[in-house]
C-alpha cells in the first residue's frame, strides 16, 4: 500500500532507464533476478530504484508463489477429475454402453 505522506522519489533520466530495464527483463524471461541485480546495485544510489525495485520484486516473487500454488491444484484436481471420470467409463464399459467423457474435445 503506497504511503501517501511520503513524496515520491525523484527519478533522474538514467534512473528511469533503469527501472524501465528492471520491467523488460521481467518480460524476457528474467522476472526475478534481472530485477535483484539491478536492485541490489542501486538501491542505496537511488531511492527511485530502491522503491521500484522493491515493489517489481515484490509482484514477481508473489505471482510466482501464485503460479506454484495453480500448477500443484491444476494437476491435483485435474488428476483426480482423470481418474474418476476414467472409472465412471470403466463402469460404463462393463454395462457395454458407451460413456461420452465431460470437457472433452472431440479430435476424432
Amino acid at each position: 500500500m503506497e504511503n501517501s505522506a511520503l513524496p515520491p522519489p525523484i527519478a533522474s533520466q538514467d534512473d528511469k532507464t533503469l527501472g524501465m530495464v528492471m520491467d523488460i527483463l521481467c518480460l524476457v524471461g528474467f522476472p526475478i533476478i534481472g530485477p535483484l541485480i539491478i536492485w541490489l546495485m542501486k538501491k542505496d544510489q537511488s531511492p527511485y530504484l530502491d522503491a521500484q525495485g522493491r515493489e517489481l520484486l515484490n509482484f514477481q516473487i508473489s505471482y510466482f508463489i501464485y503460479a506454484m500454488i495453480s500448477a500443484v491444484l491444476i494437476a491435483v484436481l485435474i488428476g483426480i477429475a482423470s481418474f474418476i471420470f476414467t472409472i465412471i467409463g470403466l463402469v460404463k464399459a462393463a454395462d457395454g454402453k458407451v460413456y461420452r467423457f465431460p470437457l472433452c474435445i472431440r479430435m476424432l
